[in-house]
C-alpha cells in the first residue's frame, strides 16, 4: 500500500511503478524532470505561440493542441506530487514558481501589457 502522509526519502515512485529508481542519482533525476514538468506547463501558461493574423480553424486547432498538452503536463505533475515525497512537492513548487518568474511576472517582459490583452494563447488553469 502506498504512504498516504508526506514523508522524505529517495525511496520513491514519482509517476510510474519503479521509476525514478532507488538510487539518490535516479532520486534527483527524478526531481529535475518533475521541476522541468512544472515549468513547462507554465511556460505554456503565459506564452503566445500563435501568430496574429492566423487561420481562425488553424490557430483553434493549435490552441487545443496547446491546451492538451498542457493539461496533460500538469496532470503528470500533480500524479508526481501523490507520491506524497516532500521532494517532488518542493521540485514541483519551485518549477511553478521559477516558471511564473520567467514567463507570467514582469521581471523579464520587455513591455508592458496593453489593458484588456491576453497574454497567452489559451486560458489559464483554474481549480
Amino acid at each position: 500500500m502506498k504512504r498516504m502522509t508526506l514523508f522524505w526519502g529517495n525511496n520513491t515512485e514519482d509517476i510510474f511503478p519503479g521509476w525514478p529508481g532507488r538510487s539518490l542519482c535516479s532520486y534527483f533525476f527524478g526531481l529535475i524532470w518533475v521541476f522541468l514538468l512544472s515549468l513547462m506547463v507554465e511556460r505554456l501558461s503565459h506564452t503566445r505561440f500563435i501568430k496574429p493574423g492566423t487561420n481562425h480553424v488553424t490557430a483553434g486547432l493549435l490552441q487545443t493542441l496547446l491546451y492538451a498538452i498542457r493539461v496533460a503536463l500538469a496532470y503528470m505533475v500533480m500524479l508526481a506530487v501523490m507520491s506524497f515525497n516532500v521532494g517532488v512537492f518542493l521540485a514541483s513548487v519551485a518549477g511553478y514558481a521559477v516558471g511564473f518568474l520567467v514567463y507570467g511576472s514582469r521581471v523579464f517582459r520587455k513591455s508592458e501589457l496593453v489593458p484588456y490583452e491576453e497574454s497567452s494563447d489559451i486560458p489559464p488553469l483554474n481549480c
